[in-house]
């Protein structure tokens, strides 16, 4: 299994560790978008954030929630389930107008 990245360690695109490469290498991981995305309103269960993420593996959606955990950006909760942490509800704030970008591009033509 890999290991979460660190800032101060390397990651893909840094020997050193930039933090914005170590970033940009946790969130390009396959289904980590999708999960910080199903979870920028409430927090869901194992199950619910499955069935969110359309129906995506257990054994990737148990690790990509390791290393959101790891990371700081997800927490569980065992009676609510998987919620974003305040440093994980900054990045979706800081991501949304990528969103918003996005739309214009998309209708660009």
């Amino acid at each position: 299994m890999a290991r979460t990245p660190r800032p101060g360690s390397p990651a893909r695109g840094s020997r050193t560790g930039r933090p914005s490469m170590v970033l940009l290498d946790l969130l390009g991981r396959r289904w980590m978008l999708r999960i910080i995305w199903e979870l920028r309103g409430k927090a869901l269960t194992f199950r619910a954030l499955r069935e969110a993420c359309g129906d995506v593996s257990p054994s990737v959606l148990n690790t990509r929630l390791k290393e959101l955990r790891d990371s700081g950006l997800v927490t569980l909760d065992e009676a609510e389930g998987y919620a974003l942490t305040p440093l994980g509800r900054e990045l979706m704030e800081r991501c949304l107008p990528l969103v918003e970008w996005a739309e214009r591009w998309a209708k660009r033509g």
